[in-house]
């Protein structure tokens, strides 16, 4: 057991810390401060000493050297049950400290501040803390490091459990954490600044050759894929936005499965402006569209599939009104979860009655920029998120006939569709909204097949979208079995001049992105 009779605290956040302070008051613990935590607890009625009356030397440099001090370092690294260290702090005047509160300047959150400089960056870069939070740790056996304001209960109630005293076993897990911390934040400084001084020099160095993320634990999942195997949910260290911010509002337990489709559905539903709806199943829409209410794009997307629909995911761009929810209920049979920006009050109490539905909000819906990782048997595979697009203006006609503007949005529509079905991928399209799909195919001409069994009537007329190219014309042949008018395909095969050929026989226009949307 360690007595904890000093201790120095200098935190950025300052969540919890005054009530924490209190009770290291009360067991008589003086407290070492510096800057605005000192302030804070002055203003408190918390007695404290500040920093730089204890080492005899002036905070300088804007507050860049404040704990960067013997008196500090020697009284956290010092052995105790080392004779020559005691003796020596002894000859010079220094003193313990039992516990160091510290957790670090916020540079990631800084960094996605929007246009901050990188002066402002530069300056968030921590210095003091993660050397005094390292001093301690090392000396865990003697110095109890807090890097965490979570932990503040568990250590307030073992310092009450022992006349002020902290065991062995929870100094290791603290010291275990600061590692992982000053780990983490090293790896996240790394990264930005190689990123932003290559774009500075339009460097072509390409992905670090050092890459790290750091992960908490949102929760463990009741399993994995399946029930044999363990699963759990983690946010990745600094990121603010996306998924894991959603929130639950009724309904059974999230599971893996849930979480990966929900981060597909969502992901579509961002593409898309206007009022939209989005239903997947195991990872692939199988009905998306566009209409002038999410009453409407829902029933559209759903029609486009209704038999896979079974058991499936919904996600909507807009705030989901009372309308589309009694469109859910009337028409959509058992859905496994439903998402959206907001709900309305009113469609909240109807969805009431579906005890197990899970309802979900997820307030920020913006595009989030960030690497896309895959884990292979030893390691990873890193790419940049696949954010590209394309207009009108950048398509390329390859045929004689010319598709109409209608066809050109429809098609872009699908194309858009198309990005986030796994490859190989055929979209059909009528206006904005899918009418077949096929996924996930070893042969593209399988793909066409697919979606247009799953069309059946409604593939006459259609706009087809692929997310690669054509390797032989027999695509075409079933696409004009089917109907289809319109093709978008990225182009570049050699067997383009054949496939165009076929598309003009067919009386089919084609027109090429330059653009391949691959989703393995």
């Amino acid at each position: 057991m360690v007595k904890i009779k000093r201790a120095l605290i200098s935190v950025s956040d300052k969540s919890g810390i005054l009530d924490f302070a209190r009770e290291l008051d009360k067991f008589g613990v003086e407290i070492l401060s510096t800057g605005g935590t000192a302030k804070l607890l002055r203003e408190n009625n918390i007695a404290v000493r500040g920093v730089s009356d204890y080492t005899g030397f002036p905070e300088m440099l804007d507050g860049r050297v404040k704990t960067l001090h013997p008196k500090i370092h020697a009284g956290l690294l010092a052995l105790r049950d080392n004779p020559e260290h005691m003796a020596k702090l002894k000859e010079h005047a220094i003193g313990l400290i039992d516990m160091v509160v510290v957790n670090l300047y916020p540079f990631e959150k800084t960094t996605q501040k929007p246009a901050v400089g990188i002066e402002e960056v530069i300056e968030n870069i921590d210095i003091g803390g993660p050397s005094m939070l390292r001093s301690a740790a090392k000396n865990a056996q003697s110095v109890a490091v807090v890097s965490n304001p979570a932990r503040y209960p568990e250590i307030i109630k073992e310092l009450k459990a022992n006349a002020g005293s902290l065991s062995e076993d929870l100094l290791r897990r603290l010291s275990i954490e600061v590692f992982a911390l000053t780990g983490h934040y090293d790896s996240v400084i790394y990264n930005y600044l190689k990123n932003y001084f290559n774009k500075k020099s339009d460097s072509q160095d390409g992905f670090p050759q050092d890459l790290s993320f750091s992960l908490n634990k949102i929760q463990d999942l009741r399993y994995g894929e399946n029930p044999h195997q363990r699963g759990a949910f983690y946010r990745e260290k600094g990121k603010e936005q996306g998924l894991i911010n959603v929130k639950q509002l009724q309904g059974k337990e999230l599971s893996f499965n849930n979480i990966l489709d929900l981060n597909s559905t969502v992901e579509l539903v961002k593409e898309f402006k206007n009022p939209a709806a989005v239903i997947t199943k195991h990872n692939n829409p199988c009905g998306a569209a566009e209409g002038k209410n999410l009453a409407k794009a829902y029933l559209d997307a759903l029609a486009c599939d209704s038999l896979s629909a079974f058991g499936s995911i919904v996600a909507f761009n807009r705030k989901l009104d009372l309308a589309c929810a009694k469109a859910i209920l009337n028409k959509g049979g058992f859905v496994e979860c439903i998402i959206a920006p907001s709900i309305d009050e009113e469609a909240k109490e109807l969805f009431k009655r579906k005890k197990n539905l899970r309802l979900l909000e997820l307030e920020d819906m913006q595009v989030i920029d960030e690497y896309e990782v895959k884990r292979i048997s030893g390691g990873f595979l890193v790419q940049d998120k696949d954010l590209k697009t394309v207009y009108v203006d950048n398509l390329r006609v390859l045929t004689k006939k010319k598709p109409t503007k209608k066809e050109l949005a429809s098609l872009i529509f699908g194309w858009k569709v198309a990005k986030h079905v796994k490859s190989n991928a055929i979209v059909l399209t009528k206006g904005t909204a899918t009418v077949g799909i096929g996924a996930g195919q070893m042969s593209r001409v399988d793909a066409v097949i697919i979606a247009k069994r799953k069309a059946g009537k409604k593939s006459r007329n259609s706009c087809m979208a692929s997310d690669a190219f054509f390797p032989k014309p027999d695509a075409i042949v079933q696409a004009h079995k089917a109907g289809v008018k319109a093709i978008i395909q990225p182009g570049g095969s050699i067997s383009d001049p054949e496939v165009i050929r076929m598309c003009d026989k067919y009386r089919i226009s084609m027109v090429a992105t330059g653009l391949r949307h691959f989703k393995h």
